[in-house]
């Protein structure tokens, strides 16, 4: 037997170990952690390289402070000889390629993992992460679940962990301003907060199951969800659109404009939301809303978010636009917060959009443009690894914005009443059906118990 032979099945060993150690809340990873020089490249693994994971997997690999060296994905596909080369070809080192990210766990050299999975996998693989010793860039949003939010927290304050949130405008200087001038009283005091999620999305259409199809490890894309037969409806994008999976467009893309108006108000939790919509426009698979409103309560304002998937004249700005300096026609730009001051008004967007103030006369009397910050939002993930101070957008933050769409959700799949929060203790008020969504059922072995 050689030796490679040998270290995989001590590695399959100690992954089998780990792996049930989540539910028992015990560590089995060897931890990883390595003092960071100033100049020292910081040693990535990239988990999930979908249209997202590929993006990121290519910026850390252009930086002459980072080295990729894992890629991972279940579709082995997603991982072959062009997305190698294509790293190789940008920052002249060959990853190593997986479909099974406890591989990139198990390697002492790796400092950050960064997970681009769907969203059902945030939490189990950022736990997991800390637990190995690794600091972790989770993309949006942070979690299947309020309740696993929560235990996403716990873990990197337990092990020390850095985890920063991939809600990228938290690092762009152009919101900082933003947030600095509604603070300040410019705008007089804020009572309502409108944020628009309207836009046009393709329908899914309906599909059969099907076998799996050859090179998908399907039960580690499932992870912590129920087994179900495959469905291309089910993989790849469409999942957003699936509760197994996703909470759909509210916490898809809504939660990058919820976590800014979070942060424009400086609130941690509303007292109460309630939700009206439902499935209008689209005759297809997906099980999610294609129409939302949802009414946060707080003290003295309240919270708006409006969501469509059918309104073509709604729309996103392209990386183009963003990359000039332009303001969007503001009643048809698709992701924008409006802020409603006694003074004044401001009209933001996201994502390099800027933002600008209207006075009681509607002339305009401040505004700032700015680059979204990509690049930023992972040069201030590196600097927390080495000085271990919190990120821009720290996991505590990004949990306690995703908890708004998800609370959005729960009160739509309880008939849209309204629903009761008690924030500190993260839990609805006298209300059991909506208390059994806080939590999902884990599929063994891919359980998260109540010690990380």
């Amino acid at each position: 037997m050689d030796h490679t032979t040998t270290d995989r099945r001590r590695f399959l060993r100690q992954s089998a170990t780990a792996v049930a150690g989540v539910a028992a809340g015990t560590m089995a990873w060897p931890l990883s952690a390595r003092a960071q020089g100033a100049n020292e490249r910081i040693v990535c693994g990239m988990m999930g390289m979908g249209g997202r994971g590929r993006f990121l997997a290519e910026l850390l690999a252009a930086r002459k402070d980072a080295r990729v060296a894992w890629i991972c994905d279940p579709d082995s596909g997603r991982i072959a000889e062009e997305a190698l080369k294509a790293l190789e070809d940008r920052g002249g080192v060959r990853p190593r390629a997986t479909q099974d990210f406890r591989d990139i766990l198990a390697d002492p050299d790796v400092d950050a993992l960064f997970i681009a999975t769907p969203d059902h996998w945030h939490a189990l693989g950022t736990i997991l992460a800390c637990q190995a010793g690794k600091d972790v860039y989770v993309e949006k949003p942070a979690s299947h679940s309020i309740w696993e939010g929560r235990k996403m927290v716990e873990a990197a304050r337990k092990h020390e962990r850095i985890v920063q949130l991939g809600t990228q405008n938290r690092s762009a200087p152009y919101a900082q301003a933003a947030v600095e001038y509604v603070r300040s009283g410019q705008i007089g005091d804020v009572h309502y907060v409108r944020v628009l999620n309207m836009k046009w999305r393709d329908g899914i259409g309906h599909r059969d199951d099907e076998p799996v199809p050859a090179g998908l490890a399907y039960d580690l894309w499932l992870g912590p969800a129920p087994m179900r037969p495959y469905n291309p409806n089910r993989s790849h994008y469409a999942w957003h659109w699936y509760w197994d999976y996703s909470g759909g467009d509210i916490i898809n893309d809504g939660v990058h404009q919820m976590d800014i108006a979070r942060w424009i108000i400086g609130r941690t939790y509303p007292t109460s939301v309630v939700t009206s919509g439902g499935k209008y426009h689209f005759d297809d698979d997906q099980e999610t809303p294609d129409t939302q409103v949802v009414l946060y309560d707080y003290d003295g304002l309240t919270m708006s978010f409006e969501l469509t998937l059918w309104t073509p004249y709604m729309l996103k700005t392209t990386p183009e636009f963003r990359a000039q300096d332009l303001y969007p026609d503001w009643p048809f730009n698709a992701t924008r917060i409006d802020v409603y001051g006694s003074k004044g008004m401001m009209i933001m967007g996201r994502h390099g959009e800027g933002w600008q103030v209207f006075g009681p006369d509607t002339k305009l009397v401040a505004q700032m443009q700015g680059p979204e910050a990509h690049s930023e939002h992972i040069s201030d993930f590196f600097d927390c690894i080495r000085t271990r101070r919190r990120p821009n957008a720290d996991i505590e933050e990004g949990h306690l914005s995703t908890i708004l769409s998800h609370l959005g959700n729960i009160s739509y799949r309880v008939g849209g009443r309204r629903l009761k929060w008690n924030g500190p203790a993260e839990t609805f008020l006298e209300d059991e059906p909506a208390n059994a969504l806080l939590r999902r059922t884990y599929r063994e072995p891919w359980v998260i118990g109540d010690e990380v």
